[in-house]
């Protein structure tokens, strides 16, 4: 399984950015896709965790109401959209696969056999 993680840049608070995240080398629709996020001197947080039939939604409180994960099993590939960002939003971001079924387990990165290489992401004040 190979990870492909782009999207990140450079916003304004208040902004907003997509990041997608290509899935290749086995059947992406098996798999329980997961986001991440790293900050500066900071451990790497669970941010969102989407089923592999996409019926299945989990996040993390800070980013409730403000990012939406999806994927497109058609298109191999999981997004996710963030709006309001702000400034402590700011990290390399992570898409991480599994293939097992969506549980509380997915909040820990422990969890994943594959992850991609990140993309960052700065929100400016």
């Amino acid at each position: 399984v190979q990870l492909q993680a782009s999207g990140g840049g450079l916003v304004q608070a208040g902004g907003s950015l997509r990041l997608s995240c290509a899935f290749s080398g086995r059947t992406f629709s098996w798999y329980t896709m997961g986001w991440f996020r790293q900050a500066p001197g900071k451990e790497r947080e669970f941010v969102a965790v989407i089923s592999r039939n996409g019926g299945t939604i989990y996040y993390q409180d800070s980013v409730k109401g403000r990012f939406t994960i999806s994927r497109d099993n058609a298109k191999n590939t999981v997004y996710l959209q963030m709006t309001s960002l702000k400034p402590e939003d700011t990290a390399v971001y992570y898409c991480a696969a599994d293939a097992g079924v969506i549980s509380s387990r997915y909040y820990y990165g422990d969890a994943y056999d594959y992850w991609g290489q990140g993309t960052l992401v700065t929100v400016s004040s």
